[in-house]
């Protein structure tokens, strides 16, 4: 018969992934209602949302996490765009045709990995991430997916600073959105 060995293990130590907070929106941002004008939802905080030219490193891998609460037009539009301030859009929902939602919770959750570094069609950074909000029907959620890989015109050789914007695409006032709790972390490099 063979012989069998009992191992014990006690304890473990968890693993924490590495994360390094790099900004914190610290109070709600203003509201985008009635307007078809593309606009930001950051609003203040502590930290930063640039990277200094040339300090991306291959690998780099980033977490941003944004929720807040929004009303909706049933048939209107919105569309959401995760770009930096020179206009390089990182993810993009495309048009959202939306339901009936009356003072209900949003979510985005972005993911950001620099794959290679350099000028505009050397570098490379690939974006995932989802939207989601609550409808009135049923408190039903509807999920949207925004990313892309950018490997044309993303430059690591600039500066570079996040900006997350929405656009309605009619004025009304009963079409609002609003961002409450926004952060943006390092994960990875």
């Amino acid at each position: 018969m063979p012989s069998v060995s009992k191992i014990e293990i006690s304890n473990p130590t968890p693993v924490i992934p590495f994360s390094s907070g790099l900004f914190s929106q610290t109070g709600a941002s203003t509201p985008i209602v009635n307007t078809t004008d593309e606009r930001t939802l950051i609003d203040g905080g502590v930290g930063t949302l640039s990277v200094p030219a040339n300090t991306f490193k291959v690998g780099d891998t980033f977490w941003a996490y944004m929720g807040g609460q929004l009303s909706s037009v049933n048939g209107n539009t919105l569309r959401i765009r995760i770009k930096t301030d020179t206009g390089l859009v990182l993810g993009d929902t495309g048009l959202i045709t939306m339901r009936n939602a009356t003072a209900k919770p949003f979510v985005l959750d972005i993911k950001f990995s620099v794959w290679t570094i350099g000028g505009a069609g050397t570098a490379s950074i690939l974006t995932g991430g989802l939207f989601e909000y609550q409808e009135n029907a049923s408190e039903k959620f509807d999920v949207y997916i925004a990313g892309s890989l950018n490997n044309t015109t993303f430059d690591t050789t600039i500066a570079n600073t996040l900006d997350i914007t929405a656009e309605w695409g009619t004025a009304s006032a009963l079409n609002s959105i609003q961002t409450s709790i926004f952060f943006l972390n390092q994960v990875y490099g």
